[in-house]
């Protein structure tokens, strides 16, 4: 799969985990990697930027098995922009649909 568009799905899905549940970075990569091949040096990254664009906030929450977690707690301008995302996300799922349906009925005509 190609490298950016990757990077654009797992940026809205990792906004989309945090606007359901405030989590800390593991969980987040854990959620994700149920569905597919991740690492933390994905989530991270994307992580450390979506809270310098404020579309986060962190605060650190005591763990009963290690050190104190961070955890991220999505704003309302998060929520705005997941908003965006999920409706360009529908708009060009819908556009590749069309596109391929046409394209197989048109491979369908010259068989």
């Amino acid at each position: 799969m190609n490298t950016q568009f990757r990077k654009g799905a797992i940026e809205m899905c990792v906004l989309a985990l945090i606007a359901a549940k405030d989590r800390y970075g593991y969980e987040i990569v854990q959620s994700i990697a149920a569905y597919t091949d991740i690492n933390e040096g994905t989530v991270y990254p994307i992580l450390r930027r979506l809270t310098m664009e404020e579309h986060f906030v962190t605060y650190l929450k005591e763990s009963t098995i290690g050190p104190a977690r961070k955890y991220y707690h999505i704003t309302e301008k998060g929520r705005a922009y997941l908003a965006a995302l999920k409706q360009d996300w529908k708009e060009f799922s819908l556009m590749v649909d069309e596109i391929i349906a046409v394209s197989e009925q048109e491979g369908k005509k010259n068989e």
